[in-house]
């Protein structure tokens, strides 16, 4: 896989730790001390404490989710009568309560000695791979998310047996300590710090420095009374700081671990360092880093349409769809879908592509509010001077003429979107896009593809063949890979295989929640067509689903009113608001 000519996220951590003056070590020190005494009370606690531990978190964080939602909103410029406010209610409050469920019901049934996978089907994927079906696992998941189901796959060779032998990881030996990791926070997706911290704590038996990105500065009040029960008894510590505080951090003997959710130009400047000397600690293999690191450093996604009969509605739907991957968060999105993948031979291929210009153009303006984004949409531009350029995105539609070569291999993490053509129809076309995908595409963290049923039918086994050469970590079959983000029993990170030396998009996954070991990948499927077109008698065969229209859509007019009544009703239930929130979601 080829590296990213443009980096999605500046290096932020790389700076000389001497910028430091000798208080601010010493408040650094400190809080690492009071993390080691920490991970002694952690491993002294049996597990059903911790799940006392973890039920106090949840209604902390049940009590802060309205100003986090707004905070965060606030700090990425949208309004209180923004649309597109309802994103910082799903991708933040509500992602984390959803993980503390799911983490509390696997440390529970560990703590009355039963298995984390009991009662959960594991089958067979293709490849002889055990298969475990993660989602959905609750009836409100069946009903409210009808139509959607994930599964986790494990790496070959893996026996069911073996799964259900391994499940629990650190949790099955709850009294030896993993020592302090650090977390170097996203600056993007406000849950993302708070979920990496729990994985630490959870899947490794470590107790978490949290080192938040600056961008998410307004956040720490909030993040401290959300986790005020881990840090009251010194599990989990939170610090602010730009790269003088990254680099000293990264270096210090007293941390076991490193975490990080970023750029790969980043990762390598903590691995490796800069400058030639960088140069010269690669050629040896000597990294400057002389403790493990995990990563999650996303990539070039791929949305691969594979042809069929489709009806108008199914082309608007889906042109919708594509433009939510792309332009949800403004595109600052480790997972954006960047590249789709349609065929040249593709009856309907121009009456697509005219229901997704459409779609981009007419989604609801915002802020280009990341670090950096603004310089590489325009970068965007230059390259491809025949893009559609709207003001806050671009649209750029690849022919015979254009080298790809910028966009397969920048993660812009910005409003671009790209559209590519492959031969074929049928299998030829998914096996030709698939290659395409594999090897000319930066990246291995998430590939999303549409298909109608009667296609997914007519492929038989060959589809399911399809999916297993597709090399990512997280898979969407008509759905966004960042529904699998969400769903904490889900897992997230690249496809196994990269190293420090050609990182990819990371090594090492989180979220996982049943806390599986040997994942190769998780794969995601859901509906092709959405409420009443998901009826039987409408739907060709497909998936049922009680949702018009998904409220994590751009398009969505009661998205933001719906992603708030679904946070508000995971954080402390309630029939009445729930009803109200599904009639405001048959609207949208």
């Amino acid at each position: 896989m080829t590296s990213a000519t443009t980096t999605a996220r500046p290096a932020a951590e790389s700076a000389p730790a001497n910028e430091l003056s000798a208080g601010e070590r010493e408040r650094l020190d400190s809080a690492i001390a009071e993390l080691h005494t920490g991970s002694r009370t952690w491993t002294a606690l049996a597990l059903a404490q911790r799940v006392t531990l973890l039920r106090a978190v949840r209604t902390s964080v049940a009590q802060v989710a309205e100003d986090w939602a707004n905070t965060a909103a606030a700090s990425k410029g949208l309004d209180a009568r923004h649309p597109l406010r309802g994103e910082e209610w799903l991708s933040g409050p509500y992602s984390v309560l959803g993980a503390l469920d799911a983490y509390i019901e696997t440390l529970s049934r560990l703590a009355a000695g039963a298995n984390p996978l009991e009662g959960i089907t594991i089958d067979r994927a293709p490849g002889g791979r055990a298969r475990v079906h993660a989602f959905p696992l609750t009836g409100i998941d069946r009903f409210l998310l009808s139509g959607y189901t994930g599964e986790v796959w494990l790496e070959p060779g893996v026996t069911p047996n073996a799964a259900r032998a391994a499940a629990g990881l650190a949790q099955r030996t709850p009294t030896v300590s993993g020592g302090v990791g650090l977390v170097l926070g996203a600056g993007n997706v406000t849950s993302i710090p708070v979920l990496d911290v729990l994985y630490e704590l959870l899947a490794h038996n470590r107790t978490a420095l949290l080192k938040v990105n600056p961008t998410q500065d307004a956040l720490v009040p909030i993040y401290k009374r959300a986790f005020a029960p881990l840090i009251e008894p010194g599990l989990v510590r939170i610090v602010r700081g730009g790269p003088a505080v990254g680099g000293y951090l990264t270096a210090h003997p007293d941390l076991a671990h490193v975490h990080i959710t970023g750029s790969a130009a980043t990762f390598d400047a903590i691995v490796w360092g800069t400058g030639a000397a960088a140069k010269r600690r690669r050629r040896e293999m000597r990294p400057q880093l002389k403790k493990p690191i995990t990563a999650e450093l996303g990539g070039v996604s791929p949305i691969i349409v594979v042809p069929g009969d489709w009806s108008d509605a199914d082309l608007t739907y889906h042109a919708e769809h594509i433009a939510t991957m792309r332009l949800q968060n403004s595109g600052h999105n480790c997972i954006a879908g960047q590249v789709v993948i349609l065929s040249s031979d593709w009856a309907q291929g121009p009456a697509f592509r005219a229901a997704l210009r459409r779609a981009y153009a007419n989604a609801p303006e915002r802020p280009i509010w990341y670090p950096g984004s603004p310089a590489r949409m325009h970068r965007a531009a230059d390259d491809y001077p025949d893009a559609l350029v709207l003001g806050d995105r671009v649209l750029v539609e690849v022919d015979r003429d254009d080298d790809p070569t910028a966009l397969q291999n920048t993660e812009y993490f910005a409003p671009v979107l790209g559209v590519v053509s492959v031969a074929g129809t049928g299998q030829a076309f998914l096996d030709a896009a698939v290659t395409y995908a594999n090897d000319q595409l930066q990246g291995t963290l998430g590939a999303n593809l549409i298909i109608a049923p009667a296609t997914e039918r007519a492929l038989g086994a060959g589809f399911e063949r399809a999916i297993a050469n597709l090399r990512y970590g997280s898979i969407a079959i008509n759905g966004w890979t960042a529904f699998g983000f969400i769903t904490p029993t889900m897992t997230w990170g690249a496809f196994p295989g990269n190293t420090i030396d050609d990182v990819g998009s990371g090594i090492g996954v989180v979220h996982n929640a049943l806390l599986l070991d040997s994942v190769e990948r998780s794969v995601i499927r859901g509906p092709f067509r959405p409420l009443p077109r998901s009826l039987p008698l409408l739907n060709g065969g497909g998936r049922l689903t009680i949702l018009p229209k998904p409220p994590w859509f751009v398009s969505s007019r009661t998205g933001a009113s719906v992603s708030e009544g679904l946070t508000r009703f995971r954080a402390k239930g309630g029939v009445l608001g729930l009803v109200k929130t599904l009639t405001k979601a048959l609207r949208a």
